[in-house]
């Protein structure tokens, strides 16, 4: 953000669930200073401590924001106690922190904090050089349609402009596109800047370093080296069973191991579910991710998950009709998941044998759009053509570009020629448009589903 006086601050969020640890080490890794907010209606939450405890590991400057303060039942100064008696004085109690009461609701207070973080870098006298080549890190990476794998980044120094090659971890290219937060078209960036970068020819681990290169020859040998080195540290760290831990298996009578496979949308979600679901592992069932990436669910992946006897786990993403044909034929189950917490909850019961009926999405048809139309004060309406199953006028729809789901929501209407329809079934075409959506797009899938009652299964 920019503010009056012509100084930038980039701010670089992080999730506050407890599984996304990785995120917050990552965050305090990449940043100069963290802004940690504790809530004045509530006491420091582990996850707080353990947010103040990566700033401090990382040698990252603190301030301390104290939200919420126009709730009726907010007391900032028992915060700021329960901070002094953790080490962490505040300056207005005579210690070294930095703090400011706000309200990010009502606005109150936030000029006064920029003012503080901006005092915080100019002690820190944080400067960059410009004029050399770009280096930063790698914040997240996902696999988009029509634009391929994109990164977002933040360059720590030199200046990144469009036609470079980058390498980032195992990963290298030409920089096709840059654009920065808001999506807007950039030519070159400098330090402390974030951007999403597009032309890389994988999608690199976030966190990840980048470096700007001055010839492909020397980045594709790096990245072919560095993926070798990945290769052969994935074979070494398998664990092979041993005669301990058969004995151990047979002691405890009922050992099992639950094998998964895990697909999400964007690299840093996929890895805080995998450590969650690997965190679930009790002394009586073993949890092994087997596999994770990104993008939508393969036919691989089935294979794989069929080889050696998992489930297929995919986080905002969907497979691929050809996927999900050979996961029918090959009874492997594939649960599909937009909520972190549900994830972990269900693995959680199937583990503990205690699974209720629960809702779940039967999808009834997959309608493919072949052409778009927009009509004023009606949208966007979609001509398509139902490529399995039968769309219903009251069904709810997702929409699935490349394999990952773009909204989900209600039809608005469902037509044959010009007249209304209450269903279509396969081979036939019809017209719809989603309520309160209009961003379709020709070879973009709408799944329609209805929610019924299933007793669980694993």
């Amino acid at each position: 953000m920019s503010l009056e006086d012509g100084r930038d601050i980039t701010f670089l969020d992080t999730p506050g669930h407890e599984a996304f640890t990785a995120m917050r080490a990552r965050g305090a890794q990449v940043t100069d200073i963290a802004i940690i907010i504790v809530a004045a209606d509530d006491n420091v939450m582990p996850q707080t401590i353990e947010a103040i405890n990566h700033a401090s590991a990382a040698g990252v400057p603190i301030v301390f924001a104290i939200n919420k303060i126009d709730k009726p039942g907010a007391n900032p100064d028992r915060v700021k106690e329960e901070l002094s008696q953790m080490n962490y004085l505040v300056e207005e109690w005579g210690g070294k922190y930095q703090s400011q009461d706000i309200s990010a609701k009502q606005g109150l207070n936030i000029d006064e904090l920029l003012e503080k973080v901006l005092l915080e870098a100019e002690m820190l006298e944080l400067k960059a050089n410009p004029k050399r080549l770009a280096t930063g890190s790698v914040i997240e990476s996902s696999l988009d349609k029509g634009r391929g794998y994109v990164a977002t980044v933040l360059v720590e120094n030199g200046t990144l402009k469009q036609g470079d090659v980058v390498l980032a971890g195992s990963y290298y290219g030409h920089i096709k596109a840059m654009f920065n937060e808001r999506g807007q078209r950039v030519q070159e960036v400098g330090p402390a800047e974030p951007v999403l970068i597009l032309g890389l020819n994988g999608a690199p681990t976030a966190g990840d370093n980048f470096n700007v290169m001055e010839v492909e020859k020397e980045a594709r040998e790096i990245a072919t080296k560095r993926e070798q080195l990945q290769r052969e540290q994935g074979v070494r760290t398998q664990k092979h069973i041993t005669l301990d831990e058969i004995g151990r298996r047979i002691a405890i009578g009922n050992f099992q191991e639950l094998n998964i496979v895990v697909k999400g949308d964007v690299d840093g979600s996929i890895e805080a579910l995998s450590d969650s679901l690997i965190k679930l592992s009790t002394e009586e069932i073993q949890v092994n991710v087997i596999h994770k990436g990104v993008g939508q669910i393969s036919e691989s992946d089935i294979m794989l998950a069929a080889a050696s006897e998992a489930i297929v786990i995919g986080f905002q993403v969907r497979p691929s009709v050809q996927a999900r044909q050979l996961a029918e034929r090959e009874e492997i189950d594939i649960r599909l998941y937009s909520v972190i917490y549900d994830t972990i909850e269900e693995i959680k019961s199937a583990m503990e044998g205690m699974l209720s009926p629960e809702i779940k999405d039967k999808i009834t048809s997959t309608v493919e759009i072949l052409e778009t139309f927009k009509i004023s004060k009606v949208g966007t309406i979609a001509g398509c053509m139902v490529r399995d199953g039968k769309i219903t006028r009251n069904s709810k729809v997702r929409l699935i570009r490349d394999g990952i789901v773009i909204y989900t929501g209600e039809l608005e209407s469902l037509k044959r020629f010009k007249d209304d329809a209450k269903e279509v079934a396969k081979g036939y075409e019809c017209g719809l448009n989603i309520a309160g959506y209009n961003d379709i797009k020709v070879g973009d899938l709408v799944e329609s589903f209805e929610e019924v009652e299933v007793a669980k299964k694993l």
